[in-house]
């Protein structure tokens, strides 16, 4: 048997912060210093630093590939990036920083195990640094880096690194990080200093490069300690006379760890059995843990349709046609209560209707304020839904994938929002 129960490889983490701190810089300091790009590249934006009567090569030019970044200067849509060192693979989201692209943010961070959140040194902990933070805790991303750059800027002035990392440790205590999620590092994505390299200047700084901090941070999260979730992709049933029996339930563990013998549940019907066996095409496996791909043979003669959910039946989800939810609003038309759209729920699609809306995140004060009549773009804000049909959800404070939906304008198929079960920065709503 093929055992699963190996360190993982890959970290998926995301970049976040206010217009002009250096998000691009650094990006592309870290694919330059990594040699995770091709020499003509490199070639190309010493060329076109050049003409713009640079001095040292525009790194942010490896990353704005949109023509409309070029021209601002500035990153306006997710741009994911890959790259790796010996120890460790990357999968990068480069998310926006400009406050009408917070939607951005929601979708590249939705994923992450770890963000990368940047600070001028000159400024501080601004508005949409709080803003982005807020974002960063209400979707439960489990490892926050405060990048404190373009310190070469402030004469890399201890000081002053100290003041912005006490101001942003409080307001990180606020929004529900623990101290030993979150460690701060000054950078100058511009000279390189501490970015993959230990920079001259800081002989104060005793901490880790931002590099070796990707490479050495622990990335299982939580949802491989939660319970057992498998939501249903495809039913396998071979016809060989060989496999006459042969039911298998194919799909990507969602949380959780699965092995044979565990007691299961399949939801929303409820009928409880026995795993068999958990298989990939290489052969059977002794577990399989949460992002794995694998086909799980149950023992009873269940049906699980695709949008099923296999979990653990000791701890199971809840099955509701009912969901408080937060929503994140990322379309340009409003919503308004009543609306008729299409929830995607793991594997399952289904149609729902919007009731009230509750309170609205105001993330400047990480706060709740009144209830809006409508919901504008980029609103993050309580809501009532009801699906046409029951969903096994879980709170998405406890289990991020199961926890987590869409919601789809049915015309069109285009994603109207990300819904959060439950509310999982627990603030009190306001009253009235």
């Amino acid at each position: 048997m093929v055992d699963t129960d190996r360190p993982r490889d890959l970290l998926r983490f995301a970049t976040a912060g206010s217009v002009d701190d250096g998000k691009s810089t650094l990006v592309g300091r870290l694919l330059y210093d990594t040699k995770s790009v091709l020499a003509d590249q490199i070639e190309a934006v010493q060329r076109a630093s050049v003409d713009k009567g640079l001095t040292t090569p525009d790194l942010s030019l490896l990353v704005d590939g949109l023509r409309a970044e070029r021209e601002q200067g500035i990153t306006i849509d997710v741009a994911y990036r890959y790259f790796g060192t010996p120890t460790r693979e990357f999968v990068l989201a480069d998310t926006p920083g400009h406050v009408q692209y917070t939607r951005n943010t929601v979708t590249g961070a939705s994923t992450a195990e770890l963000a990368v959140l940047l600070v001028d040194a000159r400024h501080g902990v601004v508005e949409q640094t709080r803003r982005h933070a807020a974002v960063l805790a209400l979707l439960r991303v489990p490892r926050l880096v405060l990048a404190i750059n373009k310190i070469d800027l402030v004469g890399y002035d201890e000081s002053a690194i100290t003041a912005i990392a006490k101001d942003f440790a409080e307001l990180a205590r606020s929004l529900g990080f623990a101290d030993d999620t979150v460690e701060t590092i000054p950078v100058s994505a511009l000279v390189g200093d501490n970015v993959a390299e230990r920079g001259e200047n800081t002989p104060w700084y005793e901490g880790p490069t931002l590099l070796e901090h990707l490479e050495s941070v622990p990335v299982v999260g939580p949802d491989a300690e939660a319970p057992f979730r498998l939501p249903v992709q495809h039913v396998i049933r071979p016809r060989t006379e060989e496999l006459h029996d042969y039911r298998g339930y194919a799909g990507q563990v969602a949380s959780g760890t699965v092995r044979a013998g565990d007691e299961v549940v399949v939801l929303p019907e409820g009928h409880r059995t026995t795993v068999a066996e958990v298989r990939t095409a290489d052969g059977p496996l002794t577990s399989a843990g949460a992002g794995l791909s694998v086909t799980v043979l149950l023992a009873d003669d269940i049906d699980a349709p695709r949008g099923a959910m296999i979990a653990a039946a000791g701890d199971a989800p809840q099955v509701t046609d009912e969901i408080d939810a937060t929503l994140c609003w990322l379309a340009e038309k409003p919503l308004v209560p009543g609306a008729r759209l299409l929830l995607k729920h793991g594997t399952r699609t289904t149609q729902v209707i919007v009731g009230a809306l509750g309170s609205r995140l105001d993330p400047d004060t990480v706060s709740y304020v009144d209830a809006p009549e409508k919901l504008a773009i980029n609103d993050i804000a309580r809501v009532s839904l009801r699906t046409a049909d029951p969903l096994p959800v879980d709170e998405y404070a406890r289990v991020r994938t199961t926890g987590g939906f869409l919601l789809i304008d049915p015309p069109t198929g285009n994603t109207l929002a990300a819904g959060l079960v439950g509310d999982p920065l627990a603030l009190t709503p306001a009253v009235g």
